[in-house]
């Protein structure tokens, strides 16, 4: 990937891909299911996508709706044979029931990674803490970025937080990239670029005929143009 700003997109299939490798994506978050949000995609549709395409893929671990982990041994096991058949990032982060982060089981399923790369996802905009959670995650291994909104509610409300965190990158716990998603715009894009951020997220963005239709190369083209102005 070049230094250039990281536009990564969501794919579900290898249709998806395609489209958004054509249209400029630098990597794909892969999940399925996004009436629950995007869960675990099959390692099936894991190894269609990563022979379509040639750009890095970070595999949602999440087998249902919501920031509660579940059955970490049933993730864990998928995560398995996920990096069996060759997926090397991923996309995961799970909360207490009070909106702690669960270091039980992201710790169990880093273990399972192996120093792979990996991005906390949008729990962190539902925490009780987020500067605590940054802090408590600090130090484990392969996290290299945070997928955010700076709201739970999305970017509109979530601005000021973002650029308050682009302020704080490299002080302990804002290591991590922030990348930026969830109700993210095109209008919001010159106040980030201003306030020094450099990944940005889209999904539905990518789809201007709705979730039932495929990526369009023309949209994640506008996007990366957007970007590079």
């Amino acid at each position: 990937m070049s230094n250039r700003a990281v536009l990564e997109v969501i794919a579900l299939d290898e249709e998806d891909a395609v489209a958004a490798q054509t249209g400029g994506a630098d990597r794909l978050e892969l999940v399925t299911d996004m009436a629950a949000d995007g869960l675990t995609p099959s390692t099936a549709s894991f190894a269609a996508i990563r022979s379509a395409v040639d750009i890095p893929l970070r595999v949602m671990l999440r087998l249902a709706d919501g920031f509660a982990a579940g059955d970490v041994d049933a993730l864990a096991g998928r995560a398995e044979e996920l990096r069996s058949a060759g997926a090397d990032e991923f996309v995961l982060g799970f909360l207490t029931a009070d909106g702690e982060p669960d270091l039980v089981a992201v710790e169990r399923l880093i273990a399972v990674l192996d120093g792979c790369r990996w991005t906390f996802h949008r729990a962190i905009d539902r925490a009780a803490d987020r500067d605590g959670l940054r802090k408590r995650l600090a130090d484990l291994p392969g996290l290299d970025t945070y997928l955010t909104a700076g709201a739970a509610t999305g970017v509109d409300d979530g601005l000021t937080t973002l650029v308050a965190e682009a302020a704080r990158a490299g002080e302990p716990g804002y290591e991590p990239q922030i990348l930026v998603g969830g109700g993210l715009r095109l209008d919001h894009l010159p106040t980030l670029r201003t306030a020094g951020l450099t990944a940005f997220h889209i999904g539905g963005a990518a789809r201007p005929r709705g979730w039932t239709a495929p990526v369009s190369a023309d949209a994640v083209r506008a996007w990366r143009e957007a970007i590079d102005a």
